[in-house]
């Protein structure tokens, strides 16, 4: 590769370690959703202890699978990332990293993956193959769906709907989630990832830069992309609010803290070296996790709590059979 550097000494382990990404296995908390809407919609597991090894085995094959991504990510990236503002310092753009290791940590990756989701299940397993096709879609030619305007987003954010199926199956796998909460989830990560793109675009400040960084970044505008994001937030809010209608009215109460955490994460985003960049150090804004936990717990509430008052309401948003 050309940001190769072949007098520069060999890249030190931690360097294949670092492209692998471990701080943002964090991400893979995506699949608890999918966990608990098939403890609630389905059923909860009569057997704990075979539960919890399913959890931990599942969790662990979608890092790996998710690292044999990013391997590739980094690698194939590594003439765009050094003209990104801090991206240049990746390991494989400022050190000499070798591809003949870097394709075997990825082949690792995928192995140990697969064999971990065969522990779970067939669906599961399945599933980790689809994310491992999204991670060649997205980087890999011909495909290469980052560099094609609005494909990127959506493209990279549908990893949020595997997850959540990922999730789903590790308790129930011989059903599917509701089709609502799919692909509202979908719209969802296709929301925080406007965002991200809106905040980097922003923040490297010269849209002839940017668009050397990411092809598609040459065809984004900052309104573009503002608007792109603003539509995605109301696709998902929709499909979600139908799923949260449809399956217990109790729910509508929760509907204006979401609404207050979509518009909370553009606010930052809006910020210096915004974290909506690094969705990774999210846990880092404190008042974003105050609104997460203030809606897992409405949630939680709402789920067991009856409020016979909203229970005159449920005709009234659904049409009756045959009409």
């Amino acid at each position: 590769m050309s940001t190769q550097n072949d007098n520069k000494n060999a890249a030190p382990l931690s360097a294949y370690i670092k492209i692998a990404r471990p701080d943002h296995w964090v991400k893979n908390a995506f699949m608890l959703p999918g966990v608990v809407l098939a403890f609630i919609l389905i059923e909860v597991p009569s057997d704990y202890g075979a539960f919890a090894l399913k959890l931990i085995a599942g969790f662990a094959a979608t890092c790996l699978i998710a690292s044999a991504n990013y391997v590739i990510n980094e690698w194939l990236d590594a003439d765009f990332d050094q003209y990104h503002p801090t991206k240049k310092y990746r390991p494989v753009v400022s050190q000499n990293m070798k591809f003949s290791l870097v394709m075997l940590e990825y082949v690792i990756c995928i192995v140990l993956g697969l064999a971990l989701s065969l522990a779970v299940n067939i669906p599961f397993l399945l599933t980790e193959v689809w994310l491992l096709i999204m991670g060649v879609l997205y980087n890999v030619k011909p495909f290469r769906t980052k560099d094609i305007v609005y494909l990127d987003v959506l493209s990279e954010s549908i990893n949020n709907m595997i997850r959540l199926l990922l999730g789903w199956f590790i308790v129930c796998s011989n059903v599917y989630p509701p089709s609502s909460i799919l692909v509202g989830y979908w719209m969802a990560g296709a929301f925080l990832m406007a965002v991200k793109r809106y905040a980097e675009y922003r923040m490297i400040g010269d849209p002839e830069v940017a668009g050397l960084y990411r092809k598609s970044f040459a065809k984004y505008t900052e309104a573009s992309l503002l608007a792109s994001a603003f539509y995605f937030g109301l696709c998902a809010t929709f499909l979600i609010g139908i799923f949260l209608l449809k399956y217990r009215i109790e729910y509508i109460v929760a509907i204006p803290v979401l609404f207050l955490l979509f518009c909370y994460y553009l606010y930052i985003a809006h910020k210096p070296d915004s974290a909506a960049q690094k969705p990774e150090k999210l846990f880092r804004e404190k008042k974003l996790m105050l609104l997460v936990g203030v809606l897992v717990v409405l949630f939680a509430v709402l789920t067991v709590v009856d409020i016979p008052a909203m229970k005159v309401w449920e005709n009234a948003f659904f049409i009756p059979t045959g009409m």
